[in-house]
């Protein structure tokens, strides 16, 4: 079989183009390129192979694995059984309660009168109907998932919570209920004049002359700031089993290794953390006084001491560093992925470009042959 001169140059020109292709950016690169060239400068950013480089690279090479300082457990107070001496005990059980259902609950259970407290919309008092000694048994159901039980004793403590159940949404596991439960005691002052406030020793101190009525705002005063270190310490639990879940991803960075986590375990991880910063900044009395103790200074004097004794700012600011530094590395792992996704892409342009070159080869020659 024999080609002219012609049919050659074709041939040649059509495996010079195939070479061009395996030589230059194609296309689709050169058009990202021209849209790169014309935007702003992007923030600076860095891959994944970047960081894995500089941990590799530092003076920690003998680290087996990142270590993540865990969160140390609050020293929590011991029930005293001193004749005036009671305890008062708070549980954050769920994301939250009905409290419509829960008030008609009690109303039928006979054992706990519901009330309400003035200008406390998210809160239901229940007194124990039947006394068993003089201080009475008192309990605060909290809207947020909360309850703080007053004199109240283990097993009727352990039947109220069993009791919440049917009306608890998005309920916690019984173990980090109880771990990060709070116990205080309280008790009157002996001198009539003196306001209610914190001891020494950490105490809740009550005043000896007050009314019903203002006992009642008192014990919610306490109640709302113990229920909120509660809170808080639910959101740290979680926070932690995050850190925990997330840890093996730093050390695959510090080896070089291979991410074993999709697209979307990323965007899910990323939602966690921003659903757990919406509860801490915006849907809790966490960053602010509420609106409660505005029009009560005496009262809100007393929250912030309470807030100020189990460390409430403190504790907000490290969980927000805390979730800030997770989310850097969910939006690293995220721009890793996308990256890996874009290159996929190209390729596939690329070999799609050269199967129709080869198309066109084969073509040209068949033409040529017959």
């Amino acid at each position: 079989m024999y080609f002219t001169g012609k049919s050659l140059l074709q041939i040649r020109s059509a495996f010079t183009t195939l070479k061009s292709f395996s030589t230059k950016p194609s296309i689709f690169q050169q058009t990202v390129n021209r849209l790169k060239s014309k935007s702003p400068a992007p923030l600076k950013t860095y891959s994944i192979a970047n960081v894995s480089r500089f941990l590799a690279s530092s003076p920690h090479e003998n680290i087996t694995s990142i270590q993540v300082k865990k969160r140390p457990l609050r020293k929590k107070k011991t029930e005293l059984s001193s004749p005036g001496v009671f305890n008062v005990v708070a549980f954050a059980t769920s994301e939250e309660y009905n409290l419509e259902s829960l008030v008609e609950g009690l109303q039928k259970q006979d054992l706990y009168e519901p009330q309400t407290i003035p200008n406390a919309h998210d809160v239901v008092h229940g007194l124990a109907k039947y006394k068993v000694e003089n201080e009475p048994r008192e309990i605060f159901f909290f809207r947020d998932g909360g309850v703080v039980l007053w004199n109240i004793t283990d097993m009727e403590s352990s039947n109220v919570l069993n009791f919440l159940k049917p009306y608890q949404q998005d309920s916690y596991a019984e173990r980090v209920v109880q771990a990060e439960s709070e116990i205080m005691n309280y008790k009157y002052h002996t001198e009539a004049a003196k306001a209610s406030g914190l001891d020494k020793e950490g105490n809740f101190v009550l005043s000896a002359d007050l009314e019903n009525d203002t006992t009642n705002l008192t014990k919610y005063t306490f109640s709302n700031a113990m229920f909120l270190s509660v809170k808080l310490g639910i959101w740290e639990a979680s926070l932690d089993k995050y850190i925990d879940e997330i840890e093996d991803v730093t050390d695959d960075l510090r080896r070089g290794q291979k991410i074993n986590m999709t697209r979307e375990e990323v965007l899910r991880k990323h939602g966690e953390l921003f659903a757990l910063r919406h509860y801490l900044n915006l849907s809790s009395d966490v960053l602010d006084t509420p609106d409660f103790y505005w029009e009560n200074e005496q009262l809100e004097t007393l929250y912030n001491q309470v807030c100020v004794y189990f460390c409430i700012n403190k504790r907000s600011k490290v969980m927000n560093e805390k979730i800030n530094h997770c989310v850097a590395l969910i939006e690293l792992l995220s721009h890793h992925l996308s990256d890996k996704h874009h290159v996929r892409l190209e390729w596939f342009i690329i070999i799609l470009i050269m199967v129709e070159v080869l198309f066109e080869i084969v073509h040209y020659i068949d033409r040529f042959m017959h």
